[in-house]
């Protein structure tokens, strides 16, 4: 499978990129801005780095060729999504991955809800990813969108857990590790277990809490 990796260089992109890399032969397209600069492929047989921003249609373009999935590791701009999307048709790629951010729903509830919406607000940003999250969901790909709540690193915590799009999202913190083991378990995924879900990520355990546990 040959995957292209849209923001190849923020932290759960390059995670993803060594999960891939160590225990699978998949091939990778890495795209970010200045790419060459900011990113040193792991393995160059397999890996590639395009330079673009999501809204250069050439680039993006470029790096779908041959490409059958998508990770996004951004929702935050509509027309960037909208773009990304066209392209997607017109290469033929029909499998998209995307993280975006607990609350797009409205389904965050309780203490812990309270807390997100008073750190959260209703920004102009916020927004975007809710419109973002309708586009991709109305656009006919074969969509993940991964709902994430409040992140943090740990080596060697892989835990993860989800709820679905229609019930309550729980669970406060969620570690970077364990959003890119996620990942590449969707995309080793034999079955259409995942295709057009929207889960809340969350790390087991942190649903008791009001607050992620390192505010």
């Amino acid at each position: 499978m040959k995957i292209l990796i849209l923001g190849a260089a923020g932290q759960i992109s390059k995670m993803i990129e060594r999960n891939q890399i160590l225990e699978t032969e998949n091939e990778l397209v890495l795209y970010a801005r200045n790419a060459a600069k900011r990113i040193t492929p792991l393995d160059s047989e397999r890996e590639q780095t395009v330079d673009g921003d999501f809204s250069n249609r050439s680039s993006l373009t470029k790096a779908m060729q041959g490409v059958e999935a998508v990770y996004l590791n951004d929702m935050g701009d509509p027309k960037a999504i909208t773009t990304i999307l066209e392209i997607m048709e017109e290469t033929g790629v029909k499998r998209i991955i995307s993280a975006t951010v607990l609350g797009i729903y409205d389904e965050v509830s309780g203490a812990f809800g309270r807390w997100n919406q008073q750190m959260l607000g209703n920004s102009r940003r916020y927004q975007d990813q809710k419109d973002s999250a309708k586009l991709i969901e109305e656009s006919g790909v074969d969509y993940t969108l991964l709902r994430l709540t409040w992140l943090y690193n740990e080596q060697g915590n892989e835990d993860y857990a989800y709820t679905l799009k229609g019930e309550p999202f729980v669970g406060a913190e969620v570690t970077r590790q364990a959003v890119a083991r996620l990942v590449s378990d969707i995309l080793a995924a034999k079955d259409n277990q995942f295709s057009n879900q929207s889960l809340g990520v969350y790390e087991p355990g942190s649903e008791k809490l009001a607050k992620p546990s390192f505010y």
